[in-house]
């Protein structure tokens, strides 16, 4: 199995003293933001992701999202172009540029300079991004379906085109051969993450292009975007692997459950509480009233699990100390040995080869973090890269 930490970045100092009721006020003003915060958040991660290179972890990824202490990280590809001067091996996981909120070919020519700055350690992800950034940027909720597709075929015959022509809807070009071009041909690896919508899906399966599937690690929506995958690239002649399967899982190593709900516990309570949706539409519902979903866009899910796609708020914004306390029987927290063992079974069960692993939500303090990176980098991350799983049971 290989082994990728995903990072949020997020504002390091907790903001919970401005909310207004259970809100973060939208927009927050630039009298909150301190640029001293910024500095040492950046500086810490990078630092962290040096940690990972020198023990071993397959990857480190990082995601766009914009206007918000979610995450500092509104340019992936700057963070990118950071950590391939940090690091020596470590994979670098875009994940991912926003696509409809983007000139595409300037997305290509950056991401083939990632590529070429780090030899070859890029993974390209590719978003459509939730629709605060949309709002923000002014793209129509309604467009970005189809402006995620065209961006996609642009960027694709950038890359392996010797030189392209493009005439579309929302972006045209003319006689265009771009220099440089990726270290890794045809192109870098491209993976797209999947919230739950079946169009993303089924484009996912129409390439051929690996997925994350669902937003969290629940278990019986995963399992319904894994065979509703599978069934989409059987559509259009390719077989479901271990390898077209990222998975998820939150993790935290401790000496004893207790100990990790106890230590983990208030920066999962800050995340969901505070930051998750902050100045966000996350209902499902309102984002069909939007044309950001389709009518059917959940439509292959089965009914018991229709829950975990719905964005209703109360899941994350009235969460306690006492749901995650509930929650973490069934999560990858506790002992070196447990995470081991529920970590490789959810891959088991999945068919999945790569794990997602989130070691730091909410505004978790930078001891924590390298010191969670240490204790799974010397006490699971060997057992995890040394499994193989070979089949997925979803075929």
């Amino acid at each position: 199995m290989k082994v990728f930490v995903f990072d949020l970045v997020p504002y390091s100092e907790n903001l919970d003293h401005l909310k207004v009721g259970k809100e973060l006020p939208w927009p927050l003003p630039a009298r909150h933001f301190k640029p001293e915060v910024a500095v040492s958040t950046y500086a810490e991660h990078l630092a962290a992701w040096e940690a990972m290179d020198r023990l071993g972890y397959d990857g480190v990824g990082f995601n766009e999202h914009h206007t918000s202490p979610y995450g500092l990280m509104n340019s992936p590809n700057l963070l990118a172009a950071a950590a391939a001067q940090r690091t020596r091996r470590l994979k670098l996981l875009v994940y991912g540029n926003l696509l409809p909120l983007h000139d595409p070919l300037r997305l290509a020519e950056e991401l083939a300079m990632l590529d070429c700055m780090s030899n070859g350690r890029i993974v390209s992800g590719f978003a459509r991004g939730i629709p605060r950034e949309h709002n923000v940027y002014r793209v129509p909720l309604s467009d970005s379906r189809a402006r995620f597709e065209e961006a996609w075929e642009i960027i694709s015959r950038a890359w392996m085109e010797e030189v392209f022509s493009y005439e579309g809807r929302f972006w045209s070009y003319r006689d265009v051969a771009i220099w440089p071009r990726p270290v890794q041909q045809p192109r870098p690896p491209v993976w797209v993450p999947v919230t739950g919508s079946k169009e993303t899906i089924e484009w996912a399966g129409r390439h051929d292009i690996p997925i994350t599937p669902g937003l969290a690690p629940i278990r019986g929506l995963r399992e319904d975007i894994i065979r509703y995958y599978a069934k989409c690239l059987a559509q259009h002649g390719h077989r479901l692997t271990p390898d077209h399967l990222i998975i998820q899982a939150p993790v935290y190593v401790a000496d004893s459950k207790a100990q990790a709900v106890r230590e983990a516990g208030p920066y999962l309570l800050y995340f969901n509480q505070t930051l998750f949706s902050h100045g966000n539409v996350s209902e499902a519902s309102l984002q069909r009233d939007a044309g950001y979903l389709s009518a059917g866009s959940f439509d292959y899910v089965r009914p018991e699990n229709l829950y975990a796609v719905s964005g209703a708020r109360e899941r994350f914004r009235d969460m306690t100390m006492a749901d995650i306390e509930r929650d973490a029987e069934h999560l990858p927290w506790g002992t070196a040995g447990e995470v081991t063992e529920r970590i490789i079974a959810a891959a088991g069960h999945a068919g999945a080869s790569t794990v997602l692993v989130g070691m730091n939500r909410g505004a978790m303090p930078q001891e924590m973090f390298l010191e969670q990176i240490h204790r799974f980098g010397s006490k699971v991350l060997p057992a995890l890269q040394a499994h193989t799983v070979n089949k997925t049971a979803f075929v």
